[in-house]
């Protein structure tokens, strides 16, 4: 079964994820926003969250949405004032999970992300949902990736 882990990293975060995931043999691929973040932490807050919030789809460079030879999609991101990220937003509104096995890796500052877990629920069928607290500052959080 070829695994495809899709993931948006700002902070690092997902970057560490992404290598752990690399190392289990599965394949990676980044999201990258076309217009960056502010610079200043409390501005990529609150841009970051608002974008999140209201389900918006940013602008992203060069993504490959051809999934056809993988079985698996693991998607990861960072919650954002509870949801996932707005480059999230627009690679899952461009891709076809169907037919696929889709699970979920989330890094949150909190540890939870309630609100993000209920609506990919919702909207799609997720296998797993993984939550990850600040695997930058928990490096241990990553073992739970294991079940992947």
């Amino acid at each position: 079964m070829k695994k495809l882990f899709i993931y948006y990293s700002n902070t690092g975060s997902g970057d560490l994820v992404a290598e752990y995931l690399k190392d289990k043999g599965l394949d990676t691929r980044k999201v990258i926003r076309k217009k960056k973040l502010p610079k200043s932490f409390f501005w990529q807050i609150m841009c970051g969250g608002f974008l999140a919030m209201t389900k918006h789809k940013d602008k992203i460079v060069d993504f490959d949405y051809n999934i056809d030879e993988y079985d698996e999609i693991i998607i990861g991101s960072p919650i954002w004032c509870g949801t996932i990220s707005s480059p999230i937003n627009t690679v899952l509104a461009n891709i076809k999970l169907d037919n696929k096995k889709v699970s979920f890796v989330l890094y949150a500052g909190g540890g939870e992300a309630p609100d993000a877990v209920q609506r990919l629920n919702t909207e799609f069928k997720a296998e797993q949902i993984i939550v990850l607290k600040e695997p930058k500052k928990y490096p241990e959080e990553l073992a739970k990736l294991n079940v992947l």
